[in-house]
């Protein structure tokens, strides 16, 4: 079995499998891998295409969802390669090499994002000190800096220290977890909270922002529970009973890339591009 997380941590294959159970799950994977890519490659784009063109307020209050975006591009494209890799074998140290974008890209951005709403609902001044854009470039510089590190040691990490690997993975994930779970607790108690001598409408306008900052962050932060939940879940059992269970990584992995298409569905519910779904 390959997948991007699979491949990550897994030994060689097992030679007691029989080939008409590889046959299955190649063929599962592949059908995984294309409705990534499919879905995830069209919405990305269109995504970036949006920001870029609503020069209206310019890319600034959006420039994490378009780092994210990018990465999410990444991503797609690395499924891609995965799919080929069944026929060209070559194409294993390159896809590899863009595993980091999985592992690292994608909940390092959402953290930002994460952050910053909870910056600008509990902690507004501080979110206007830093507000301008060449702070957010900074930010996103450092990360696509350590993104790129961690695609270079899933090159070279792959191969060998499967145990130390998926520790690592667990860690980073329960980290960037725990860190979106802080954001969701913090921004529901301000929203519950109202300061003192505020005028009706504009504690209801505040209160409107909060809780559409809310909605996101909880959005964001279910769809990353549902992401990396079972890797979590799944690297301490393995790291605990010592043997790798393939089919509990396998539904690992359909929730990773399901879960992967509710912010993109999210963004465009936000920015009324699909009229039919919104958001309280």
């Amino acid at each position: 079995m390959s997948n991007p997380m699979v491949n990550f941590t897994t030994p060689e294959a097992s030679t007691n499998s029989t080939t008409q159970s590889i046959g299955i799950l190649d063929g599962l994977n592949i059908c995984v891998y294309s409705i990534g890519f499919l879905f995830g490659l069209p919405s990305q784009s269109y995504i970036i295409w949006l920001i870029i063109t609503r020069t209206a307020n310019g890319v600034a209050p959006e420039f994490f969802i378009l780092n994210l975006s990018a990465c999410e591009i990444g991503i797609c494209l690395n499924y891609f390669l995965y799919a080929l890799s069944y026929l060209f074998l070559h194409l294993s140290t390159l896809k590899l090499f863009f595993l980091g974008l999985s592992i690292t890209g994608r909940p390092l951005f959402q953290c930002l994002i994460c952050v910053e709403r909870y910056l600008a609902v509990v902690h507004p001044v501080t979110f206007l000190k830093y507000k301008p854009l060449r702070y957010r470039v900074i930010c996103c510089a450092a990360a696509w800096i350590i993104i790129i590190g961690s695609c270079f040691w899933c090159l070279f990490t792959t191969v060998s220290n499967n145990i130390a690997c998926i520790w690592i993975l667990s860690m980073q994930f329960l980290i960037f977890f725990s860190i979106q779970l802080f954001c969701l607790v913090a921004v529901l108690r301000a929203l519950k909270q109202s300061g003192p001598g505020e005028r009706a409408r504009e504690r209801g306008e505040e209160n409107h922002l909060k809780r559409r900052a809310f909605y996101l962050i909880l959005v964001t932060t279910v769809s990353m529970a549902i992401i990396y939940g079972p890797y979590i879940i799944i690297g301490f059992l393995t790291i605990v009973i010592n043997e790798f269970l393939h089919p509990l990584w396998l539904i690992a992995f359909i929730c990773y890339i399901v879960a992967g298409l509710v912010n993109p569905v999210l963004y465009l519910h936000r920015t009324g591009k699909l009229p039919c779904l919104r958001l309280p």
